[in-house]
């Protein structure tokens, strides 16, 4: 037991000789990656030091599906989980991609992981087609190992065919990751090109609120006379067109008898002067519902 105390000391300093040492390497990998998500001019050097210069590349965006909360120890606690979890997606890449770079920027974890068409497995397009659904797979798998996927969200970027697209790859990662942690009923992974519209939708709606804007035409009309007369309109605009114009389907939604729905129909297009049979008239009444009138119980 004295021994063992004795050369407590010494133990200490070997390990923090060994953390000081990882801390290093892990800030210089961070730094070689963040470049090289930025772009720029030391971007192929980067790229070159991380060995990834001949691969193509997918860049996978992890983040927690919510924020640690702002109690003083939860600031530290983040940190310390975000690195754990970024450690262990970059033992698990590891041991499928040859080349593979995780780093922990800001709130998030970025992995660029590389391709390289192998011999014998078919032609590069249809490895390059195929890479951003494999990366998705090994990042599924990945939080099924962790036992995270309530816990954890990750958007898989587009495929960059040099270090000068990494950049637009890592903004579609971001794009996806911040699709899938809006809509915790999804697959816990998502990747950009499976949910491009769902983005643009999203960053359409930061700017409709940026701006202030609010509903119009018809839909205001609709607005309105609910809000006057406790009436069910726009409710029932939204479930004819959720339904694509099948009434029995779109009644069963809301709870009412098909002729008391086709009655309300004939009422808000009196009311509001939208024609259902008008493709643009009932496109704009799709997009202000979706984007200037919220569900009860959305965000």
């Amino acid at each position: 037991m004295q021994a063992l105390k004795d050369s407590a000391g010494l133990v200490a300093l070997h390990m923090l000789r060994l953390r000081a040492g990882a801390d290093v390497e892990r800030r210089l990998r961070a730094d070689l990656l963040a470049t090289i998500l930025e772009g720029g001019p030391g971007a192929a050097d980067a790229t070159a030091r991380l060995r990834l210069s001949d691969h193509r590349c997918v860049v996978l965006a992890l983040s927690a599906a919510e924020e640690i909360g702002d109690e003083p120890s939860a600031g530290a606690r983040g940190v310390a989980e975000r690195q754990r979890i970024a450690d262990a997606f970059a033992v698990h890449l590891g041991a499928v991609y040859l080349r593979s770079a995780v780093a922990v920027i800001g709130n998030v974890a970025y992995a660029v992981v590389g391709i390289r068409p192998e011999q014998g497995e078919g032609d590069a397009g249809a490895e390059h087609s195929d890479a951003d659904s494999r990366a998705a797979r090994v990042a599924l798998d990945f939080l099924g190992r962790l036992g995270a996927s309530g816990d954890i969200r990750i958007g898989v970027g587009t495929v960059a065919d040099d270090a000068s697209s990494i950049p637009a790859s890592r903004a579609n990662a971001d794009r996806a990751l911040r699709v899938v942690r809006q809509a915790p009923a999804r697959e816990p992974v998502a990747r950009f090109t499976a949910v491009q519209m769902e983005a643009l939708l999203v960053e359409l709606g930061d700017l409709v609120r940026a701006r202030g804007d609010q509903p119009t035409g018809p839909v205001a009309q609709l607005l309105a006379q609910d809000r006057e007369r406790g009436t069910h309109l726009v409710e029932t605009l939204r479930a004819w067109l959720d339904a694509f114009g099948d009434v029995a389907v779109a009644a069963a939604r809301v709870y009412t008898h098909p002729n008391t729905f086709r009655y309300r129909l004939r009422r808000l297009s009196e009311i509001s002067g939208l024609d259902l049979t008008d493709p643009e008239a009932r496109f704009s009444a799709m997009v202000q519902l979706r984007l200037l009138v919220p569900r009860e119980g959305d965000a």
